[in-house]
């Protein structure tokens, strides 16, 4: 059995309320074998050795980009003979009167490629968009982090440096990036997706049901999900997800692509179960986002008022309006064929079949009715399909312009971002290029205004990648 050590033994003897607490640890512990207790050690021992800032080449504090074309998140064109000035973690300045650069900045020659800030996804999984669902199940700890900490990598190299992660245990994940000891984008964590017995999320094995008690399944104890039934569990979980530094709360209101047994036209939370998690939510100065796809559950977060719904791909007609006249946020995906769900067999392929078919009329409306909508992924368990999250923010280009679906993966999406509120784990501004704004920038070869498919090449056609004003990628000399 694993012992506390001598500093904190010393600590518990001291508490008068050690005993229940060492109680539970202990049972925690227990229900760990020595095998994933051990591959959780080494995911941490892997992450901890990741070359990061600590170990990066010094760089200037001054960074001035000549010569670029300027999209800033915001306009519907490029704008011509910028410059634009960085100063430690900041955007300085963007000048179009090519003023002298300030002593000691390090000068780069864009040569008239365009600069645009970097892309921000609204619905990605940190932990799982890599990682197959058998190494998930099977709850290797050291697996599963280790894949996490390479896609993180990638999904920078994207040219992502920003995302909304809609349901995993990233909190730690998240500060060691923030910290830069891994690579990869910053992170707004929901923590645990929260549903009830039988929703999407509820990943129990049979071996694991009926529930023993208090005894959490594999899932649980992950911080994958959390299955509450009743008001009371559901408001302890949410306020336990805002307690390690959630910036928001994502409840699943129904069924699922990738839970076999969660049926899509199903709905889980009812309106007073939603009401009572969003009144936890706006206690704490944040927001609810309901995952729902059939129109009775898009109904019920819309009723219960909660900010964001993610997907609604099954909503009809009556929903987009009431969802529009509301003011509520969609935060959805356009997929397309099976190539961006690949990962999916059985009847995850089936339902996903059911998302393909309705993904033209959702956008039909989100056009005809003004719904916010916000643009995400939503990639999951395959290192395979994770590359597609490029090809997924194309697929935009179905039903926007080039420069429509541009703002929808930066300004539009750091709107979203900005309901977290106090609860944002960052400070300033995301998705434009502006005084003050954060320094994430991209620096494209051509203009993703005129083809959008640029962006699908990443390796090839990124010179520049910049977060929070250190080079994740620079190749011009």
């Amino acid at each position: 059995m694993l012992r506390l050590g001598s500093k904190y033994q010393h600590f518990a003897a001291g508490c008068s309320c050690s005993a229940p607490i060492l109680q539970r640890v202990s049972q925690r512990l227990a229900g760990l074998s020595r095998r994933q207790f051990l591959a959780g050690l080494t995911g941490a021992v892997v992450a901890s050795t990741m070359p990061g800032r600590a170990l990066a080449q010094p760089q200037p504090e001054k960074i001035l980009f000549r010569n670029v074309r300027l999209f800033d998140g915001k306009s519907d064109s490029l704008q011509s003979g910028a410059q634009v000035l960085v100063s430690g973690n900041r955007i300085a300045e963007v000048d179009f009167a090519n003023n002298a650069p300030p002593e000691n900045a390090e000068i780069i020659d864009c040569a008239d490629r365009v600069l645009m800030p970097g892309l921000i996804d609204a619905h990605w999984h940190t932990l799982y968009a890599a990682v197959p669902m058998q190494v998930l199940m099977s709850g290797d700890l050291g697996m599963i982090f280790t894949i996490s900490t390479a896609e993180a990598q990638r999904t920078l190299m994207r040219g992502f440096t920003t995302v909304r992660d809609m349901g995993g245990p990233v909190f730690s994940f998240g500060q060691a990036i923030d910290r830069g000891i891994i690579p990869g984008p910053r992170i707004f964590p929901s923590g645990t997706m929260i549903t009830t017995s039988g929703g999407h999320g509820d990943l129990r094995m049979p071996y694991e049901i009926p529930r023993d008690g208090e005894t959490l399944s594999l899932s649980e104890l992950m911080g994958a999900s959390s299955i509450v039934d009743d008001v009371g569990d559901l408001n302890r979980r949410v306020r336990e997800q805002l307690l390690q530094g959630a910036s928001q709360v994502k409840l699943v209101g129904g069924g699922g692509v990738s839970s076999p047994r969660s049926p899509l036209d199903i709905s889980t939370f009812s309106r007073d179960e939603i009401r009572s998690a969003v009144q936890v939510a706006r206690d704490w100065n944040t927001y609810v986002t309901v995952h729902a796809y059939a129109p009775i559950t898009v109904q019920r977060a819309i009723d219960a008022g909660a900010s964001c719904v993610e997907h609604a791909h099954l909503m009809d007609e009556e929903t987009a309006q009431m969802m529009a006249e509301k003011d509520v946020w969609l935060s959805t995906q356009p997929f397309l064929t099976m190539a961006d769900a690949a990962s999916q067999t059985g009847p995850g392929a089936e339902r996903a079949q059911q998302i393909f078919d309705r993904t033209p009329t959702l956008y039909e409306w989100v056009r005809k009715y003004g719904i916010k909508t916000a643009w995400g992924s939503d990639i999951l368990f395959s290192q395979e399909l994770a590359p597609r999250q490029s090809n997924m923010l194309t697929h935009l280009a179905n039903w926007y312009s080039n420069a429509q679906a541009l703002r929808m993966a930066t300004s539009t999406n750091a709107e979203l971002l900005a309901l977290s509120g106090p609860r944002s784990p960052y400070i300033g501004k995301l998705g434009v290029i502006e005084p003050e704004a954060l320094a994430d920038i991209l620096v494209v070869n051509g203009n993703p205004l005129e083809d959008i498919a640029l962006l699908e090449k990443p390796d090839e056609n990124l010179a520049i990648i910049m977060k929070d004003g250190k080079f994740a990628k620079q190749s011009l000399t």
